[in-house]
Order: C-alpha cells, then sequence, then structure tokens
C-alpha cells in the first residue's frame, strides 16, 4: 500500500516550491514521483503545426511537472496539518492509513 495515492492534499517540504500545498493528481511508484496541482509548474514551447486544414500556431504550454516523493509530505484531512502516514489492520483483514498527529484514519470506507 502506498502512502500517497491519487486525489490526496500534501504540503512540499523541499525545493522551491517550499511550502505549497496541492492535490495529488498521478502516482509514478516505479520512478518515486508524484505530479502535484499547482507545484512545479514547467514551460514548453511549442512549434506550429499543420494539422490537416487546420493551423496551430506556436505557443508556450505550462504543466505540471514530477515531484519526487520525499519532497512532499501528507496533509491530515482532519486536523489539516502535514504529517507522517502509519498503516493499521482492520478486522476485516484490509489495511488503512492513519495520521500520525490525530490517529484519524485517511482512507474511507
Amino acid at each position: 500500500m502506498q502512502r500517497i495515492k491519487k486525489g490526496d492534499k500534501v504540503e512540499v517540504i523541499a525545493g522551491k516550491d517550499l511550502g505549497e500545498r496541492g492535490e495529488v493528481l498521478a502516482v509514478y511508484p516505479g520512478e518515486d514521483r508524484v505530479v502535484v496541482k499547482g507545484v512545479n509548474v514547467l514551460k514548453r514551447h511549442r512549434k506550429a503545426q499543420q494539422a490537416g486544414d487546420r493551423q496551430v500556431p506556436a505557443q508556450i504550454v505550462e504543466f505540471d511537472g514530477k515531484i519526487h516523493l520525499s519532497n512532499v509530505q501528507l496533509v491530515c484531512p482532519k486536523c489539516d496539518k502535514k504529517t507522517r502516514v502509519g498503516f493499521k489492520l482492520r478486522e476485516n483483514g484490509g489495511k488503512t492509513r492513519f495520521c500520525k498527529h490525530c490517529n484519524a484514519e485517511i482512507d474511507k470506507g
């Protein structure tokens, strides 16, 4: 089970976007990286293209880049603090994540 999942709210704890909070848009577990909305915004210059009878003009495209998992920390939905993540076993045999500050379950269901 992963400590950070898509849809979680995280805070950046290192790098140029230190202190920024955002929602996780994508997780890449093989690379140990995540994409966070509004964090590590990158720009790409795109050439003009001819697509059939349409002309797509040259433009500068902004997008959210990947950031390493070690540079983000989960924000607890209950206490709204950045926290470490623990794991508990449920009675039904499932596993759940919990906040180390307030012991609240992060996973619902």
